[in-house]
């Protein structure tokens, strides 16, 4: 089981890292406001959802989950 709550600090980390304001990534998605916040509560998310984040921030998705540190893609 992945902790959801370690994969929306990845998240915000990713965004800090490219100076991207989470309310502006989520708008630019088409995203609830709160996506984020709930997710880190436990609320699911699909993974659609979470390979747009991962595309958004250049990274992989892997990395999000935290099955690598390295958030490179392979392409």
């Amino acid at each position: 089981m992945y902790d959801t709550q370690q994969i929306a600090d990845r998240i915000k980390m990713r965004l800090k890292e490219r100076h991207i304001q989470v309310k502006d990534m989520l708008s630019d998605l088409n995203m609830g406001i709160n996506a984020i916040s709930e997710f880190a509560k436990g609320k699911q998310m699909s993974c659609i959802a979470l390979a747009r984040i991962a595309d958004y921030l250049d990274c992989s998705v892997d990395y999000l989950l935290g099955r690598t540190d390295d958030p490179a893609v392979n392409r």
